[in-house]
């Protein structure tokens, strides 16, 4: 899975294919959609008419808690929207409202797994102690777990939690739990030449996050695609560690 994907919340129809096909333009392999999102037909459009070949393309999409006992509608109903026969990762977009629910949605997720309808399963907005109780009933761990995350969200003992149980840390909304005004934040940025959005990024992949960043501007998706000719230094991400309080 690539460090750095293309979020697609919040942005449907043609916004939705013309944002994806910029990213997949710009150099995005990874992707990310949802059954909620209602953009699903649109993210499979724009990966058939890129031109980019589908097995360079990482594809997640999730379910709903809402369709908890629907499993494999939901999944037929994605695969054919995205006009693909497997996704790469299938998430349960949050905690049903019950554990037993939540194991439920697991094991159907582990059975569509093994039919090959995704190659990886995973979580979203799980605590560790939601997680645990998957992997104590099932012994299937949550391939990923994306959440909030930034900066000002860095928390070692989640990060420790995630990586003990071998969980990736996957976070959404880097921007939106980010003051990009930091002073700290904006001294780094001219230090490297670049915008802050772009130190958040570079600091989610330089600690092995995942970060999927969203917008519908091409601007804004060249930009948060343009970060792989800096790094951080282990000071710099000391700094930026520091924003959480």
């Amino acid at each position: 899975m690539p460090l750095l994907g293309f979020g697609t919340w919040q942005i449907t129809g043609d916004q939705a294919y013309d944002a994806v096909r910029e990213a997949l333009d710009v150099g995005y392999r990874h992707l990310d959609t949802a059954t909620m999102y209602g953009n699903e037909a649109e993210v499979g459009r724009a990966i058939r008419d890129s031109g980019v070949p589908r097995e360079d393309i990482f594809v997640t999409t999730k379910l709903p808690p809402s369709q908890v006992g629907k499993e494999r509608q939901t999944i037929a109903a994605s695969l054919a929207a995205l006009d693909l026969d497997r996704v790469d990762l299938w998430l349960i977009h949050w905690p049903p409202s019950s554990g037993r629910q939540s194991l439920a949605a697991w094991q159907e997720f582990r059975a569509v797994r093994d039919e090959g309808l995704t190659r990886a399963i995973g979580v979203s907005n799980y605590d560790t102690a939601e997680i645990d109780a998957l992997v104590e009933a099932t012994g299937e761990t949550p391939a990923v777990n994306q959440i909030r995350w930034g900066p000002a969200l860095y928390d070692a003992r989640m990060v420790a939690d995630h990586r003990d149980r071998g969980v990736v840390l996957e976070g959404y909304s880097p921007f939106k739990t980010t003051n990009l005004s930091d002073r700290v934040l904006a001294g780094i940025a001219r230090a490297h030449g670049v915008t802050p959005s772009q130190v958040v990024l570079r600091w989610h992949l330089d600690h092995g996050f995942v970060a999927i960043p969203k917008s519908a501007t091409p601007a804004r998706i060249r930009e948060n695609f343009d970060v792989f000719g800096f790094s951080l230094t282990e000071d710099e991400l000391r700094q930026l560690d520091a924003m959480a309080g």
